[in-house]
């Protein structure tokens, strides 16, 4: 059971209840009416103190179909955090006037915090560099739908699959969640796809090797691109950089184009946590394999079924 259980990292949730959440948001997505009005008179509080589309708005829709509220802010400006008041008081606060709040903030470690805090459940919605949980749980689903068959279970869609990562793996949150999250199920390879200095962090290598999983660390595209089943790209991100200089000599790095495509595998599923800027020509937007904006659609039924399970809906 989820009720009342806050997420702050993947590893929170065991396999097994996360696949209940894969199976609960498939359920979601084919039958409208499902659970509809199933949260009215519930509030969800969105403390966002980083910029955000997808997450915030995917968190907020999902809220209001299942028929409860939404109130919070979209930026730190907007809120008492720009006249000095701490994180802590900030949700001891908010915690007052909702059933569940969902955070951003750019300092690691600062959703654990609000999670011993608060006496209601929070959703952590990125911390600086650290997690992003519910983008993972977004993009394994998004594999589950679109590689599994018929019933079976993540774990045996994933058994074999070679999953690329490319871009900026040293600050996105996106790629270490789910790099962790996919170590948990094993028997699969990892590519990343990086220049040097946006390599990605040890801890996750040294995890990666103490769980037994193959990977490798290269520098192009063209290697990597005929072997891949699933291609993670992300952005290099300008907010992370302390040097402007280095971020404009990293941005157009890797750069995703039909004619890279041209020797991937026909059934590759390319994925995207977006915003892009340029790393995805938009040429690429009409390959059959681009699965990105139906991965951003995959993000709300998945938060859909967290809400509900976290706020204790009886799924029956």
């Amino acid at each position: 059971m989820l009720e009342g259980r806050s997420l702050v990292e993947p590893g929170n949730f065991s396999l097994e209840e996360m696949e209940g959440l894969f199976n609960l948001a498939q359920r979601i997505e084919e039958d409208k009416g499902f659970l509809r009005q199933s949260c009215r008179g519930k509030v969800l509080a969105t403390l966002f103190f980083e910029p955000s589309t997808r997450t915030r708005l995917s968190f907020e829709a999902a809220m209001l179909r299942l028929g409860g509220s939404c109130l919070g802010f979209a930026e730190p400006g907007s809120s008492s955090a720009a006249k000095g008041e701490s994180l802590a008081d900030t949700v001891r606060t908010v915690a007052c006037y909702a059933d569940l709040i969902v955070m951003r903030n750019p300092k690691e470690g600062a959703a654990l915090l609000a999670s011993r805090c608060a006496d209601i459940p929070v959703i952590n919605a990125g911390d600086g560099g650290h997690h992003h949980p519910t983008q993972t749980l977004t993009d394994l689903l998004t594999i589950k739908r679109l590689r599994g068959k018929g019933e079976e279970k993540l774990r045996d869609t994933l058994q074999g699959l070679t999953v690329g990562f490319c871009g900026d793996l040293k600050f996105g949150r996106t790629v270490h969640s789910l790099a962790k999250a996919l170590a948990r199920y094993g028997n699969l390879t990892m590519i990343f796809i990086s220049p040097g200095e946006l390599r990605l962090p040890e801890y996750i290598t040294r995890l990666l090797e103490q769980q037994g999983i193959a990977y490798r660390e290269i520098g192009s595209f063209e290697e990597a691109m005929p072997v891949l089943d699933v291609l993670y790209m992300t952005r290099v991100q300008r907010e992370r950089f302390f040097n402007e200089e280095d971020y404009i000599r990293l941005k157009d790095t890797y750069v995703l184009s039909p004619d890279k495509l041209e020797k991937a595998k026909d059934d590759l599923i390319i994925l995207h946590p977006l915003p892009r800027v340029n790393e995805i020509a938009v040429e690429v937007d009409a390959d059959p394999r681009a699965a990105y904006f139906r991965q951003a659609k995959y993000g709300m039924y998945i938060r859909m079924a967290l809400i509900s399970s976290v706020l204790g809906v009886n799924h029956a």
